[in-house]
């Protein structure tokens, strides 16, 4: 009994030693990427009658890294960085190099004061074909064209705006959540400072929360006291005198979330009159290849407003497009400068000691003009769409009572792929979050759509490329140093990742760390902010959710699609 006991002790100990060993080889297997193939060519020699063949390997020809392209397969691509044996931090920027798709606009020359103001691109629709025709997107997306604004789209499409109006509002959802803006009112070209001696360009207001039905409850009030101050029959399209803004002080009810499908399912289905590229959600749309919900992006938010009701100048989060509807009964003002002029405002900002990208300002329009920029200004009425270009610049002011409904739009094209990029990287710069995970959607549209596009084509397949060399050289610079990659897919409608710390998106190759020695509570780091914890990655577990033939598999399959001929036409 006793030795039965004991080889039955030593057989248990082998066995979790012969389980590890295997675990082992396991892990060296996964961490050296996908397996090598040994190429062999087959010579025929004929001898007589006879015929016999002659096994000869094949020499791959190395690339080297620095020569590696869009064109290169992604074996080719894996192959260059292992032997590339790249030291330290691998930088790269994801943008294709010395290629723009930007139109050239010159700031030397000096612009005529008449033409600092240009006429607003207005397009007047007169039925629903005009609204679907192929022109009004490609008019509305011209890289030239920074602002459109389509009026009567309403009326062409017969939208039921008053779905929106804070009446329905009421009555669909009063208890609903309102971020409220307490701003002092003045006038839409003007922006004193607290003192009410200089103008400036911070654009200050305070933050607070109620409902929508207490927020209408304070717009029909405004209304009913304007209606005391003046008299006279109120016209909600009519700027009111200058003296009624002085010192007012004013509530603007900003970034109500609409995204419930279950709570406002009339409302988001009216919206579904609007031409595809237009939608909230359509295949041509990045922001529909997310995955996850970006509230106010690929989601519709509702703004309810008094005259006054400011949103300060901004471009839109990584420079997408934005559609906006006035619900009305009132209008709104709106400013806008073309992306090329950016820079500028941005330095401005700067000047006035106001961040560009989280600060709140509104620009003083002598110093826009001074700097040789031109402004597009107008009014927009109820029942009109504003399309907002890829990186425009813009500001807005409401002229009467009024709700407007706003959302992003990523069309497949190359200018807003470009300026989604550059913003992506300019935010990594600035330590800013980027709203949108520009790496997983490219991975998720190379995945799913067919781009005929090859300007489009081309930047997406080179941003695949560099994040390939990316994920590779790191992984294997930590198989490497000796530590262990743990694989765990992605499931479904898991959101991307961004660092704790720097808030930089981190893709496939995560750093995570349990917080307080809890292990329900885990947090993701990129590497930079992880080896700032620990130099060697002590307590950091790296997991990998894709496989490294996954991707490849992607980046191979992902061909620019030739668009099909339409059949031609004949008569007898």
């Amino acid at each position: 009994k006793t030795t039965n006991g004991k080889r039955k002790r030593t057989k248990a100990r082998e066995e979790p030693e012969k389980e590890k060993g295997s675990d082992l080889l396991k892990l060296k297997a996964l961490s050296d990427g996908p397996p090598r193939e040994l190429k062999i060519r087959l010579i025929k020699v004929e001898s007589g009658d006879r015929e016999t063949f002659i096994a000869s390997e094949v020499e791959e020809k190395m690339i080297p890294l620095k020569e590696i392209s869009i064109k290169n397969t992604a074996t080719e691509v894996i192959r260059a960085c292992k032997a590339s044996r790249v030291k330290g931090k691998f930088r790269e920027s994801y943008l294709l190099p010395a290629f723009s798709v930007k139109p050239r606009i010159t700031t030397n020359n000096p612009i005529p004061r008449e033409k600092l103001n240009p006429p607003t691109p207005s397009i007047y629709l007169e039925s629903k074909r005009d609204a679907f025709s192929p022109a009004l997107l490609q008019f509305c997306t011209d890289p030239k064209n920074p602002i459109t604004v389509i009026r009567g789209l309403a009326g062409s499409l017969r939208l039921s705006l008053g779905l929106f109006s804070t009446k329905s509002l009421v009555e669909a959802n009063g208890e609903h959540a309102v971020e409220v803006r307490t701003q002092v009112q003045q006038p839409s070209d003007e922006n004193w400072d607290s003192t009410g001696s200089t103008q400036t360009w911070p654009c200050e207001s305070s933050r607070s929360h109620t409902t929508i039905a207490k927020y209408a409850q304070y717009q029909a009030s405004s209304f009913q006291e304007s209606l005391q101050v003046c008299p006279r029959k109120p016209c909600s399209r009519l700027k009111p005198t200058p003296g009624w803004y002085s010192k007012n002080i004013i509530k603007f009810g900003t970034n109500i979330d609409l995204s419930d499908p279950k709570r406002w399912k009339p409302q988001l289905q009216e919206l579904l009159k609007l031409p595809a590229f237009m939608r909230v959600s359509s295949t041509g749309n990045m922001l529909s290849h997310v995955g996850h919900t970006i509230l106010g992006m690929n989601t519709v938010q509702l703004y309810m407003k008094v005259p006054g009701s400011r949103t300060p100048g901004h471009q839109e989060n990584n420079n997408f497009c934005s559609v906006n509807i006035n619900i009305g009964p009132g209008d709104c003002e709106w400013f806008a400068v073309h992306e090329s002029y950016w820079e500028t405002i941005s330095d401005f900002c700067e000047k006035h000691g106001v961040d560009y990208l989280t600060g709140s300002w509104w620009p003083i329009l002598d110093d826009l003009y001074r700097s040789n920029i031109p402004v597009y200004r107008f009014i927009q009425r109820p029942g009109d769409l504003v399309w907002i270009n890829a990186g425009t610049v813009h500001w807005v002011q409401a002229v009467g009572w009024c709700n407007n409904i706003a959302w992003n739009v990523g069309p497949l094209n190359p200018f807003q792929y470009q300026l989604a990029l550059e913003r992506f990287e300019w935010n990594e710069v600035k330590k800013v979050k980027s709203i949108v995970p520009m790496i997983h959607v490219s991975w998720n549209v190379a995945r799913t759509v067919k781009i005929t596009d090859p300007d489009t084509y081309k930047m997406i397949k080179y941003c695949l490329l560099q994040s390939m060399k990316h994920i590779q050289i790191l992984r294997d610079q930590l198989v490497t140093a000796g530590k262990k990659i743990s694989y765990q897919s992605r499931v479904k409608d898991e959101p991307a990742y961004y660092c704790n710390e720097c808030d930089v998106e981190v893709f496939n190759l995560l750093f995570v760390t349990s917080e307080n020695g809890s292990r329900k509570t885990y947090v993701v780091h990129c590497e930079d902010c992880a080896r700032l914890r620990s130099q060697n990655l002590s307590g950091v577990v790296v997991l990998e959710q894709y496989r490294m033939d996954e991707l490849m598999s992607v980046y191979d399959n992902f061909v620019l699609v030739r668009k099909r001929m339409k059949a031609p036409f004949y008569t007898h």
